[in-house]
């Protein structure tokens, strides 16, 4: 490929990162907004987070970008420029899916952790903040980290919109030199190569949170053999 070309790849490459990164954020904002709420005591609150639940999971992520895309515009009057629609419409997408991995872990957590707030007359937000989430966080990374190779591959769905990120600019590349093989190819690596590096970051963060509330994996340690008619039993 020309230079050219390869400087359109990476400029696809940049806007995919950066509506990971934007989508991501409103997705754990969403994911830890509506697990907690599916945990709340009132059950109008669990009803309504639920009912977002539902909705958003049951619906296709590329028609709800469709939908955020070219129906809100004659809707409410105004436009979303592409980056703005897509992180809306995949953060509140998968946010659904996260918010469903918050509920699982704080349920997870040992009632009697809980109970034990209750006793020292801690209030409902500082059980949730001081007990519950503490030791709930650390068993949400490994599904948290699925669900964001799961977000990285979603964004291919924003080149519909005519959004250049990699999937439309690595198209544009393949009409250009007529290479279908060698073009995707190249595509299949690039989002490899940032899903592998997202997996290496989101374990290293699972190791340090797990360390810092005590379940760290132990290290080995070896077993000292003690010599036969030694005296010591």
């Amino acid at each position: 490929m020309t230079s050219g070309l390869w400087e359109l790849v990476l400029q696809g490459i940049w806007v995919t990162i950066q509506l990971l990164v934007f989508s991501s954020l409103l997705a754990a904002g969403v994911s830890f907004v509506v697990g907690v709420a599916r945990t709340h005591r009132l059950w109008i609150v669990r009803f309504l987070a639920g009912l977002y639940t539902e909705v958003f999971r049951g619906t296709s992520a590329l028609v709800m970008i469709f939908w955020v895309f070219f129906v809100l515009p004659p809707a409410f009057g105004w436009q979303l420029v592409p980056m703005w629609a897509g992180t809306l419409a995949l953060g509140l997408t998968y946010g659904a899916y996260g918010s469903e991995i918050v509920r699982g872990a704080l349920a997870a957590v040992d009632p009697a952790q809980k109970e034990g707030g209750i006793a020292l007359s801690f209030t409902p937000w500082q059980r949730m903040k001081l007990i519950m989430l503490p030791q709930a966080v650390p068993e949400m990374i490994p599904p948290f980290s699925n669900l964001l190779i799961e977000l990285l591959k979603g964004t291919a769905l924003v080149s519909i919109m005519g959004m250049g990120d990699l999937a439309f600019s690595g198209n544009l590349v393949r009409l250009a030199l007529q290479e279908s093989a060698e073009i995707y190819t190249y595509i299949l690596l690039i989002y490899f190569v940032i899903a592998f590096l997202l997996t290496r970051v989101m374990r290293g963060l699972e190791k340090k949170l797990k360390a810092g509330v005590g379940k760290a994996p132990r290290k080995k340690t070896a077993a000292v053999r003690v010599p036969e008619g030694s005296g010591v039993s």
